[in-house]
């Protein structure tokens, strides 16, 4: 049953190299109906160069101000076109590429034709899926041509995905209000996880040599460079893996919700932040046949992908938990992979219970988890306070981890609903189009899967 009433959270305020300015927590909706503490919290600041030096400092970046800067960027590329859902909202492709799934493997042959056909070359492949870049032909082009093929199963452009027990951690007390607000501490003492329950991040990697990560980890895969590792060049894959799993009560840093499970790191999107459809699909099928048992992406646009809804169904045929991110534009806009019916989708909250001011919204949510001024482990074997229902959605992942190690029997469609039938109720009374079911609540949920 969900449980309204008081949750308790802790004060947080971060150490930044320069200037902090506090300021009084703004309720953004439904306020007199959340019955929770008010905090102060830290406005937000402009992206800057990371020059930490030491362990128990966190540096602030405003990453949903970094996010749209990047889209910024993509709208003006030349080597990148859009689909516009609305005057504000795009989702974005490879001008010259696209993705086509066939029913059987081409041969050497036949790739030469197709190659000689569309003035261009094969890119990548997996299994029966392939992209194809041509010299000449538009995405739009290449779609009908491959469309008139009876061996085709679907063509499509390559779309472009973004980044959507009490802990001695040095970091803990001060700055993670986030666990204590989900009941993470009173789960503890039901379950710390388990290291045979794998959870995925499929981001743009994971700093392998991050002191708070390094012993947390299982083979990855580095869908952009197989000969390489799935090093992070970018930071937000890495501060989602903290979250979920960074060391816990080693004496340093931050507490990641889960003690013992492994994070698995798939790097799938490039230094800038974003990748394609077709590499992020890649990695999901990848964690699926190397054992992960939950998938967290914290990533998505606006556009339907046939592949991308191929690969998530492959993962939920095959027991995987799928966690998606719904978006940071406050639309209720439908977001993909968080869209899909086979995905669990989350928004933000703040560290009072109140709807954030970025998260998107909509019928397709699940549930929240908090999302705002997050600290989490960084590149650089750094630490740093992130924004965005990125944040939110490892969240779940963690609590997915846990609860399939509290009871290894249940499925993944049993774990989502464990985890929406023990929320906390925000906002309207049942489920709605802001909060979904409610706030996560660790404890709850835990006991319900051992029962």
């Amino acid at each position: 049953m969900k449980k309204r009433g008081l949750i308790v959270t802790s004060v947080i305020v971060l150490l930044i190299i320069g200037t902090i300015t506090l300021s009084n927590a703004r309720k953004d909706h439904n306020s007199s109906s959340n019955n929770l503490n008010l905090n102060p919290t830290i406005e937000q600041s402009n992206y800057k160069q990371l020059n930490t030096t030491t362990q128990n400092q966190i540096n602030k970046i405003d990453s949903v101000t970094f996010n749209q800067n990047l889209e910024q960027e993509l709208n003006h590329n030349p080597a990148i076109l859009t689909i516009n859902h609305s005057p504000r909202l795009r989702s974005h492709f490879y001008h010259d590429e696209v993705t086509v799934k066939f029913k059987d493997a081409l041969s050497a042959q036949e790739l030469t034709k197709i190659s000689h056909d569309i003035n261009g070359k094969l890119q990548s492949s997996h299994h029966t899926s392939y992209i194809f870049k041509s010299d000449f032909k538009s995405p739009f082009d290449l779609v009908s041509y491959f469309s008139k093929r009876n061996d085709v199963m679907y063509a499509e452009p390559n779309f472009l995905y973004m980044q959507n027990q009490q802990p001695n951690d040095l970091l803990y007390r001060d700055y993670q209000y986030n666990l204590p607000m989900i009941q993470t501490e009173a789960g503890w003492n039901i379950s710390t996880g388990s290291d045979e329950n794998i959870i995925a991040v499929i981001d743009s990697g994971v700093d392998l040599n991050h002191p708070d990560l390094r012993h947390r980890l299982v083979e990855g895969y580095n869908v952009l460079d197989e000969n390489s590792p799935p090093n992070d060049d970018n930071g937000h894959g890495t501060h989602v893996a903290g979250i979920i799993a960074s060391e816990t009560n080693n004496g340093l840093g931050v507490a990641g919700i889960t003690w013992f499970n492994k994070i698995m790191p798939i790097k799938a999107m490039n230094a800038e932040g974003y990748g394609s459809s077709f590499d992020i699909a890649k990695g999901i099928v990848w964690a699926v046949d190397h054992g992960a048992n939950v998938i967290n992406m914290s990533l998505g646009n606006y556009q339907y992908s046939d592949i991308m809804r191929d690969a998530v169904a492959y993962a939920f045929e095959k027991d995987v938990m799928i966690v998606a991110a719904t978006g940071n534009d406050h639309t209720d806009q439908t977001a993909f992979p968080a869209a899909y019916p086979e995905v669990f989708s989350v928004s933000a909250v703040n560290n009072i219970g109140n709807f954030a001011e970025f998260s998107n919204f909509g019928t397709y949510v699940d549930v929240v988890a908090p999302g705002v001024n997050i600290p989490s482990t960084y590149i650089g074997h750094q630490y740093a306070a992130l924004s965005g229902t990125s944040m939110a959605a490892p969240h779940v992942s963690a609590l997915a981890g846990l609860i399939r190690s509290a009871n290894p029997t249940l499925t993944n469609e049993q774990v989502m609903t464990v985890i929406r039938k023990t929320t906390t109720d925000l906002g309207q009374p049942g489920k709605d189009i802001l909060y979904g079911d409610g706030l996560i609540n660790v404890e709850a949920a835990l006991k319900q899967a051992k029962e």
